[in-house]
């Protein structure tokens, strides 16, 4: 697929795909080697989870796309999660509390980029189940010392670039506790998270509007990689 075809023009057309397609196409359609294909395929799968005859069979195939190399795929993934968190949120918090729980980098990376959603986060068990999933996947990425260079590492690292943003967004007062603590930690990886997150206007927002402030530590030192 062209990389010329934009992320926004793609939604429209795999929502109404997902929506309507038989569970048979959508099943097809998620391990097709057509990116495109299984872009929509793996979005349909979301609607698969509701079912509960389908739901192990969805969530496995969802499993199985999270850690695909190509970010379309991973995208498919946070957005099939998100429709299930438009139609059952009690489903999505079980299963992203779950997930969060992996030791698998690139599911910690689709957890948190599906409830990360600022419409999905309306209720407090949903927020703070956010910034839990964001508190797992970041203690994920400090721990990693085996494979700082990886590009799992470095995707999730980049999920959590903005989810941070979005979870203490919703509730700054539970949120800016773990991530003041961030800021204090010197690891090139916690200070490239926090000051990204800071460049965030929904996130300086929430900070103004309660009155609160996070300074990140000095110049952060430089990783070689």
């Amino acid at each position: 697929m062209s990389g010329a075809v934009g992320r926004r023009a793609l939604n429209p057309p795999a929502s109404a795909f997902a929506a309507q397609a038989s569970p048979d196409v959508i099943t097809a359609f998620s391990s097709d080697p057509d990116e495109y294909l299984a872009f929509c395929g793996t979005q349909g799968l979301g609607r698969l989870v509701l079912d509960p005859a389908r739901r192990a069979f969805a969530l496995g195939a969802l499993e199985a796309a999270a850690p695909d190399s190509r970010w379309r795929i991973r995208e498919a993934v946070a957005r099939a999660f998100q429709s299930v968190g438009d139609a059952d949120p009690g489903l999505l918090d079980t299963i992203i509390e779950a997930w969060s729980r992996s030791s698998d980098p690139l599911v910690l990376r689709a957890a948190i980029a599906a409830v990360c959603e600022p419409w999905l986060l309306g209720s407090p068990e949903a927020q703070e189940l956010a910034l839990r999933a964001c508190e797992r996947a970041t203690e994920w990425v400090l721990g990693d010392e085996r494979t700082p260079s990886s590009a799992a590492h470095k995707t999730l690292r980049q999920a959590l670039g903005y989810c941070w943003s979005v979870a203490i967004g919703a509730n700054p007062a539970r949120g800016i506790g773990p991530f003041t603590a961030l800021a204090a930690n010197p690891s090139p990886d916690a200070q490239w998270i926090v000051r990204t997150n800071l460049t965030k206007a929904r996130l300086q927002r929430a900070l103004a509007e309660h009155n609160l402030s996070v300074t990140p530590l000095g110049r952060p030192g430089v990783r070689r990689r």
